[in-house]
């Protein structure tokens, strides 16, 4: 099953099957977390997130193509940093460049497999790691790299936690669905144009040895977003670099789950419509 997170004409929030970019069918969710088909099919007034995430724990260097374009070693363990939960926003929504970040080009994609966690999770072992999946979405890993390299004192935080800068969606499909998240197709497409093609097996850490890692001694609560890491082709290692600029619409399509799309704007745009 499909699901989406979306506002009825009502003003109300919900979940939904089948949608088929106007239309969903109503879901209820008991409180053990399961997902019932309502049968009732109601208009979208707009999408929201998939998920509002108590955390967004991501992983860096994580695709062993990726690791080598950057002239980076393989990480022995996984390379943990956080974005900022008030960044998340959904499908559709425009990718907004904040002033502090116009002054040059610096503003990058990451395609990313994205994990949502089913149930408190803490040292879990790497074989039912599993278990604690509620489902998968395709996500974007939105980097200011100025900020993030040299901005930051040495972490990527701050860089790739501005407002927007983690879109999910436009759906989550649930687990049960996707047995083998280790055997999916990823792809980033800028403006129409591919720049990132990849596939989840070129991970380094797969995705039960990320949740067995980050959950040692480490609660990982329901809706904990966790992104996996990017593969080859992010803008900053082309020549010349592909940064996203306003006017730019980038996709993220990632196999059995759907296409992420966003379009990208200026902060000093939007300010000079509300004035």
């Amino acid at each position: 099953m499909k699901l989406i997170r979306f506002v009825t004409k009502e003003g109300q929030e919900a979940f939904g099957s089948e949608w088929d970019g106007s239309t969903a069918v109503l879901i209820n969710k008991d409180s053990s977390g399961t997902f019932e088909e309502s049968g009732k099919r109601v208009e979208v007034a707009h999408l929201l997130p998939v998920v509002q995430p108590p955390a967004v724990l991501c992983i860096g260097l994580n695709y062993k193509r990726h690791a080598k374009e950057t002239g980076f070693d393989l990480p022995r363990y996984p390379a943990l940093f956080m974005k900022n939960p008030g960044a998340v926003t959904g499908h559709g929504d425009d990718i907004v460049i904040p002033e502090c970040c116009s002054q040059r080009p610096e503003v990058d994609y990451e395609a990313e497999l994205g994990v949502i966690i089913k149930t408190p999770a803490r040292d879990v072992p790497e074989s039912r790691a599993l278990d604690y999946v509620l489902g998968y979405t395709c996500a974007n890993d939105v980097s200011a790299r100025r900020w993030q390299k040299h901005a930051g004192a040495g972490q990527w935080v701050r860089g790739k936690s501005y407002d927007t800068f983690c879109p999910v969606g436009p759906v989550l499909t649930l687990a049960e669905a996707i047995p083998d998240p280790q055997n999916l197709a990823i792809s980033c497409r800028v403006n129409g144009e591919t720049v990132q093609e990849s596939h989840t097996s070129d991970m380094v850490f797969s995705v039960a040895q990320i949740i067995s890692y980050l959950s040692q001694g480490t609660t990982l609560l329901p809706g904990t977003l966790i992104l996996t890491g990017t593969p080859e082709g992010v803008g900053y290692t082309r020549t010349p670099p592909l940064y996203l600029a306003p006017g730019d619409r980038v996709a993220v399509e990632i196999e059995g789950i759907g296409t992420l799309e966003n379009g990208v704007r200026s902060e000093q745009d939007i300010s000079g419509q509300q004035h």
